[in-house]
C-alpha cells in the first residue's frame, strides 16, 4: 500500500483525474488522504466525491467549506459568507444537477474527521493545529480555520527547529500558489494546497518518497467558468 495526500480539489474533478491518473494511484490497493474542501469553486463538487467513493482506502478531512456544504446539506443554510466563495457552484450543482447524490453525501460528511494520525505519528488537518494543546483537544473550528502554521514568523521557527510532538504534518486550506506552485516543505510541515480552487494546480503527493504530481492549471480546464474570482 501506498499513502497519497491530496491538496484542496474545491469541484475541480478535471484536476482531480488528472492528479489520479498521474499518480498511478490504485483505487483497491493505496491510500489516498484528502485534506478537505472537494466543496464550493469550480462546478463539479459532486462528481468529486464519487470519483473519491470509488477508493477503498480513503480518509476525509472536514474542510471550513465542508462544513459550508454540511450545513447547506442538513439545514438549507445559504450564508452570503458562503455563496460569495464558490458555495454558489456548490449550491447549483446539488439542487439542479445532482439532487439524488444530496443525502449521500450529507451522510459521507456527518462521518468525516478533523484530523487524522497514522500509526507513524504523521497528523493530517486542514486548517491548522494549537501546538500548545494535544491535537485531541483542539477545537473543530481551530483545525478547520486557523493558519497559524503558514505565519511567516512560524515558518522561519519551524525550518530552524522541527515541531517535536508530531513525524509530519500536512495542511490544506491556506492557497500558497502566488508564493510557491509546488507543495510547500518547511521543517516536517508540508502546505499542500497549490492553489486548485483559484488560478493554481491541485497536488497530490506520495507521504513516503515525497514525489508529487499536478494537474494543469484548473481555470484552464474550465475556461468558461468563472470559478471563485
Amino acid at each position: 500500500m501506498k499513502t497519497f495526500v491530496i491538496g484542496d480539489i474545491h469541484g475541480g474533478f478535471k484536476a482531480l483525474k488528472q492528479c489520479l491518473k498521474k499518480s498511478k494511484l490504485d483505487y483497491k490497493v493505496d491510500k489516498l488522504i484528502v485534506l478537505g474542501d472537494v466543496a464550493d469553486g469550480w462546478p463539479d463538487i459532486p462528481e468529486c466525491f464519487e470519483e473519491l467513493f470509488k477508493i477503498k482506502h480513503l480518509v476525509y478531512i472536514r474542510g471550513n467549506h465542508d462544513q459550508w456544504l454540511k450545513d447547506f446539506l442538513k439545514y438549507g443554510k445559504q450564508p452570503d459568507v458562503w455563496t460569495l466563495q464558490g458555495g454558489m457552484a456548490t449550491r447549483e450543482a446539488y439542487l439542479f444537477r445532482r439532487p439524488e447524490l444530496m443525502k449521500p453525501h450529507l451522510e459521507f460528511l456527518k462521518k468525516t474527521k478533523f484530523y487524522y494520525k497514522d500509526d507513524k505519528n504523521r497528523v493530517f488537518v486542514h486548517g491548522g493545529i494549537d501546538l500548545d494543546k494535544p491535537i485531541e483537544e483542539n477545537t473543530k473550528r481551530y483545525l478547520c480555520w486557523d493558519r497559524a502554521l503558514w505565519d511567516e514568523r512560524h515558518r522561519s521557527d519551524v525550518k530552524r527547529k522541527s515541531i517535536q510532538q508530531y513525524k509530519e504534518i500536512y495542511v490544506g486550506h491556506t492557497s500558497i500558489y502566488k508564493l510557491s506552485h509546488f507543495p510547500a516543505n518547511y521543517g516536517n510541515i508540508w502546505f499542500m494546497d497549490t492553489g486548485g480552487g483559484w488560478e493554481g494546480v491541485l497536488s497530490i503527493m506520495n507521504i513516503d518518497t515525497k514525489e508529487f504530481w499536478q494537474s494543469d492549471i484548473v481555470s484552464e480546464l474550465y475556461p468558461e467558468i468563472r470559478g471563485r474570482n
